[in-house]
């Protein structure tokens, strides 16, 4: 008994100093107090509850009493996830400059990160930002191309919404639509990640959700075969166009082991180029988080490997997944270089955009080698810039030389891109402006300019440019997807100009959304290129500094401006922002 009380009387005081212990630790929150409240908007994953646009406008104003605080914006830089640095493009004087020359675009993985991030009830950093992938995340009522040409060019001119002394030139490309039904046969490669780091629902399960939409899309006439690499490659699945085989295919994936993802591809394109369809659509689909760490693994080498594929007709579509070890800057390059599109899933919501509402601009290429050449008046413009692209900018000299790579453009693909402009007579508050650094002339090859250059003893206004009324000309050139090597193509040059009948008296509801957009990137960006006042900075006027993203949630409030669910999300997406910055400012 006398060995008993001792053992009690022991267990009594590790009680007493463990409980003294805990008393000085911190109460411990509910989760509901932990997670900061998203202000009961839906998530975007629920497409029958999309958010009403006056209630998302109305919670722009005032942030919900729950919502204590919000996470700094570079919180995120603690994980190992990769985004590729860029400086924006500054101003460039037109006397200097008349040319602007830069290749399409059609990835949209910024957008669905920006949006990941802020839902999680953070402000993402600027390097996640591509303005050019937010623009192209949406649709547009463009005009479809005529006759035989497979692009469209629309243009539009309006004053710009962060700085109404400046205007917003916006070019817009429309692709010609293919018919599902009367297409061309698929010969697909999924070429899948599973490696350990791709465990877990919103990674692998993800996955093989996304890919059977795909599948159940197809008809008997594709087949579709299936690579797997971890730390070796493996031929999961020869291509077939049995339905209940691939699905027991992809269902039967796991995930383990290292990432040997060279071998991957090396094999995925055999694979593809073994089954080759002369007169169809040939691609590789790439699903991962793009960490490469065994085989070959340094992003030049992967890059030569991909270009070396790529020329042999074979297509690419690379589809990131998860968040934390995510490799976003590699993926980016491997669908550039591998003549491709680049994506990111988040969601089986965002899947089903991609493999099923826009299949056709995922999987058919309509033209390849898109570049934009835009050429100035300097009787009209006396300085201009390019909002995002920032990668994707060209020589003057590589528009007409048709060894040089640009983008794709798949089936019904709209490309947008707003170039900031200066009116001649406008005098910039920017000092970025005034102190631009200007660009080398091209030297090479390049087409007569079609407005006269002012001279020294000429004013812009007394120049003897072509067409007086016109503000700039826009140059278009693609190749055809013929499956043959790049040297043995020959473009084809489209052009448009932009007058003053494309100035309307108001906007249009796609010009109105897209500046949106854009205005929205630049202050995620923390641009330099847009004044104070918009920024919410204005310190000498308070009664301006109620910031750009009210400015920008009146825009989309505005009748038929979001006329679609997405865009209905994406004003959802503005409020939440504009709260996160409210509370990172501490109103």
């Amino acid at each position: 008994m006398k060995n008993l009380s001792k053992i009690l009387a022991s267990l009594a005081i590790l009680v007493a100093v463990g409980l003294g212990i805990f008393s000085c630790l911190p109460p411990q929150k509910s989760s509901q107090e932990r997670m900061p409240n998203m202000v009961d908007m839906p998530h975007h994953f629920e497409s029958a509850h999309r958010p009403n646009i006056s209630r998302a406008y109305d919670m722009g104003k005032v942030a919900p009493p729950t919502m204590r605080s919000a996470p700094n914006r570079r919180e995120m830089a603690e994980s190992t996830d990769s985004f590729a640095q860029k400086d924006e493009n500054s101003f460039k004087l037109v006397a200097n400059n008349p040319l602007s020359t830069f290749s399409s675009d059609v990835d949209t993985a910024s957008y669905a990160i920006v949006r990941k991030v802020i839902e999680s009830g953070r402000l993402p950093s600027p390097d996640m930002v591509r303005i050019e992938e937010l623009l192209n995340s949406f649709s547009y009522s463009y005009q479809a191309p005529k006759g035989d040409e497979p692009i469209s060019i629309n243009l539009e001119l309006a004053p710009a919404l962060w700085n109404p002394a400046h205007k917003i030139a916006r070019i817009g490309l429309q692709a010609k639509a293919i018919d599902w039904d009367k297409r061309k046969p698929f010969n697909l490669v999924f070429l899948i990640d599973t490696s350990g780091s791709m465990a877990g629902e919103n990674r692998l399960g993800l996955v093989q959700k996304s890919l059977k939409l795909l599948v159940e899309n197809l008809s008997s006439k594709d087949s579709v075969g299936i690579v797997t690499y971890a730390g070796s490659s493996t031929i999961a699945l020869k291509p077939t166009n049995d339905k209940k085989k691939i699905l027991k295919a992809i269902d039967s994936l796991s995930a383990g082991g290292s990432t040997h993802g060279s071998a991957g591809i090396e094999d995925a394109y055999e694979l593809a180029q073994k089954h080759f369809i002369q007169s169809g659509y040939n691609r590789v689909i790439l699903a991962t988080d793009g960490d490469f760490n065994v085989g070959i693994t340094s992003e030049s080498e992967l890059l030569k490997l991909i270009k070396q594929k790529a020329q042999s007709g074979i297509y690419l579509s690379v589809f990131g997944y998860g968040m934390g070890n995510y490799k976003d800057s590699m993926l980016q390059k491997l669908a550039d270089f591998g003549n491709g599109n680049y994506g990111y899933i988040d969601t089986l919501l965002e899947a089903k955009k991609h493999l099923v509402e826009q299949v056709g601009a995922t999987l058919i290429t309509v033209a390849k080698d898109v570049k934009i050449q835009v050429e100035f008046n300097p009787a009209k413009v006396a300085a201009y810039r390019l909002i995002g692209y920032e990668k994707r900018v060209l020589n003057d000299e590589d528009f007409n030389d048709d060894s040089k790579d640009a983008g794709e453009m798949g089936s019904s693909h709209r490309v947008t891109a707003l170039y900031e402009i200066v009116p001649v007579g406008v005098e910039s508050s920017l000092a970025t402006l005034n102190n631009a650094k200007l660009a080398p002339d091209a030297k090479g090859i390049i087409d007569p300019l079609k407005y006269a250059q002012t001279t020294k003893t000429q004013s812009p206004s007394q120049a003897n440019s072509a067409g007086s009324a016109e503000w700039l000309n826009v140059k278009i050139r693609y190749k055809e997807p013929a499956n043959k090597a790049r040297n043995d193509e020959s473009s084809k040059l489209i052009e448009q100009a932009l007058d003053s009948s494309a100035i309307l008296a108001t906007p249009s509801a796609d010009m109105r959304f897209a500046q949106s957009v854009a205005g929205f990137g630049l202050l995620l960006m923390d641009s330099k290129f847009v004044d104070s006042s918009f920024r919410g900075i204005d310190s000498k006027n308070s009664a301006q500094s109620r910031n750009g993203y009210q400015t920008i949630l009146d825009t989309l409030s505005q009748q038929g401006v979001c006329d679609d669910s997405y865009k209905q999300e994406f004003l959802g997406l503005v409020a939440k922002a504009s709260r996160l910055a409210n509370l990172a400012k501490g109103k």
